[in-house]
């Protein structure tokens, strides 16, 4: 067996199962010629690598319910639902180290992305510059992009935004993440984010961006915002009887859905 994790090396794929005589599974991974970064001829690679993989493959795997049906719509082929475990994230409550950022367990929200327009970066630090009582913690790669130094440069002014380098080290990710107050969720393209189950299994109350892969990823039972005034709404609403019911409903999901050893015995079961 043949697993592909994504479609753009796909191309290749018919004469690979001339040659080989294996059996493939692709996991199509995201929409990713969605995505506002790509231009048009990235689109229509991106696009016809896709399409060549779910005519080609022996199996395909969705990594979300809204795939998953998007690939009957659109190629009129039945797919597994495999999504991801969020369980490699673990809780740090060695909150003296949060010191070191200036933060208090339970007194800021957060989030970690790439700094890429779909993923509502803008709506978001928007949002949270118009309220300054609240620390807003974001990771994430600014000097990759033109739009990410610009971004940054123009929100590094208001003092209760904290906008942070890539951390690649999980002790400090997990550190920042599970001693947030909230986390905040911007990804609007693509499926299953996995930085989305991670933060659900460290059981942490979500609002995400109102996009139907994250309502089926958190099973509508997340808080969801489309503008920076949605967002602002939301927030200000909180209580904390709906913190406390968030965070039981996230992690609740979690552990019933995205654990890798769920996840693994899914691919197992496909191999067989």
């Amino acid at each position: 067996v043949i697993m592909s994790l994504g479609t753009v090396g796909c191309f290749w794929l018919p004469l690979l199962k001339l040659f080989s005589g294996k059996k493939v599974i692709v996991n199509l991974d995201g929409l990713d010629d969605k995505r506002e970064k790509w231009n048009s001829l990235a689109r229509f690679v991106i696009g016809n690598a896709r399409l060549i993989a779910a005519k080609e493959a022996d199996l395909i795997v969705s990594d979300n319910l809204v795939i998953q049906q998007y690939v009957k719509d659109k190629y009129n082929r039945e797919s597994f639902l495999i999504e991801y475990g969020g369980d490699n994230a673990q809780p740090n409550g060695n909150t003296q180290e949060l010191v070191k950022y200036g933060l208090s367990k339970g007194e800021y929200a957060f989030k970690v992305a790439r700094i890429e327009p779909e993923n509502k970066i803008d709506i978001i630090l928007e949002a949270f510059s118009k309220m300054p009582s609240l620390k807003f913690v974001l990771v994430g790669n600014w000097n990759n992009s033109e739009y990410g130094k610009q971004t940054r440069k123009y929100y590094q002014k208001f003092s209760n935004l904290i906008l942070l380098d890539p951390i690649y080290d999980p002790e400090i990710i997990n550190l920042l993440r599970s001693n947030c107050k909230y986390y905040i969720h911007g990804h609007s393209a693509g499926g299953t984010n996995p930085s989305l189950v991670e933060a659900m299994y460290l059981a942490l109350p979500v609002i995400a961006s109102d996009v139907p892969y994250n309502r089926a990823t958190t099973e509508g039972k997340a808080l969801y915002f489309k503008t920076a005034d949605d967002l602002c709404s939301i927030v200000k609403d909180l209580t904390l009887e709906k913190l406390k019911q968030m965070s039981a409903d996230m992690n609740g999901i979690a552990q019933r859905r995205y654990l890798w050893a769920i996840i693994a015995e899914k691919y197992e079961n496909l191999y067989k």
